[in-house]
């Protein structure tokens, strides 16, 4: 049975246009695997907490000799990552604020991306341990970015997966949401209509 984990970072909850649009696509996904789990972690009315240089210390300390505030960021790292482990495929809500990723987002990677646990360093460099899994991050943006020299988020995103082994990666756009319903309702519909193709059944079966 297929587990599918949905991230959410926008500040706007369920009614923000990147949110909608991984809720549709994860509704779709569902129909296509009947059976399957979804595990929903909303970053935005659960945060994760920054990680600090005590919390990060606790990553190699050994388990008898953690203090208080180790033991909490250990244990919300090991809880986060058991998730993405599980999954087999990642849905990730990426609203872009002041030209970058959600803070929440930001402090998430810094408590999965954990040596020995999702990557390693080998003799030949960095070596990503969550492989075999899928990923479809869907990027909304009141501008118009993609392509450019302000485009700063795919890259960022698509090097962290692709570091802890998560490669194959989609990017569904919804851009110039912010510069007028009509533009806004065109690329709303064209990342709907994306979303019909990557979820129909023939594709997701392949």
């Amino acid at each position: 049975m297929k587990t599918l984990l949905k991230l959410t970072t926008s500040i706007f909850g369920e009614n923000g246009a990147s949110s909608r649009l991984a809720d549709a696509f994860v509704t779709r996904w569902l129909a296509a695997h009947p059976g399957a789990s979804v595990i929903a972690r909303d970053l935005a009315t659960d945060p994760v907490p920054h990680l600090t240089a005590e919390g990060f210390a606790g990553f190699t300390a050994q388990p008898g000799g953690l203090s208080p505030t180790q033991e909490v960021a250990v244990e919300t790292s090991d809880a986060l990552i058991d998730e993405l482990k599980r999954a087999d495929v990642l849905v990730l809500g990426l609203p872009m604020y002041n030209f970058g990723l959600p803070s929440t987002l930001k402090a998430y990677f810094d408590y999965v991306g954990r040596a020995g646990l999702t990557f390693r360093y080998t003799e030949n460099g960095p070596e990503g341990l969550l492989t075999g899994k899928k990923a479809y991050v869907f990027a909304t943006r009141g501008g118009v970015y993609a392509g450019g020299a302000g485009e700063t988020e795919t890259s960022y995103v698509r090097q962290f997966l692709s570091f802890l082994g998560i490669t194959e990666i989609e990017f569904i756009y919804a851009e110039g949401l912010a510069m007028g319903d009509g533009p806004r309702a065109s690329a709303l519909e064209s990342a709907e209509r994306t979303i019909e193709q990557l979820t129909d059944p023939s594709r997701l079966a392949a």
